[in-house]
């Protein structure tokens, strides 16, 4: 992938585990335990997705050329 792609893939993550941050604020406590436990998953999922994508785009970076 190139630094674009990868930026955009980070980027659409970001916003994506913001999105889901908000719902689970969101949620009362009389909320479902089947809805806590989605939100749980898909925010632990889209975190390991958004820092899988910043190593990856720190290792695109080139080196400072001295």
């Amino acid at each position: 992938m190139t630094v674009h792609h990868l930026a955009l893939e980070l980027y659409r993550w970001m916003k994506r585990l913001e999105e889901l941050e908000k719902e689970h604020a969101a949620l009362g406590p009389d909320a479902p335990l089947a809805e806590h436990n989605r939100l749980e998953t898909e925010l632990s999922e889209a975190r390991k997705a958004v820092a899988h994508y910043r190593l990856l785009l720190e290792a695109q970076k080139e080196p400072p050329k001295i």
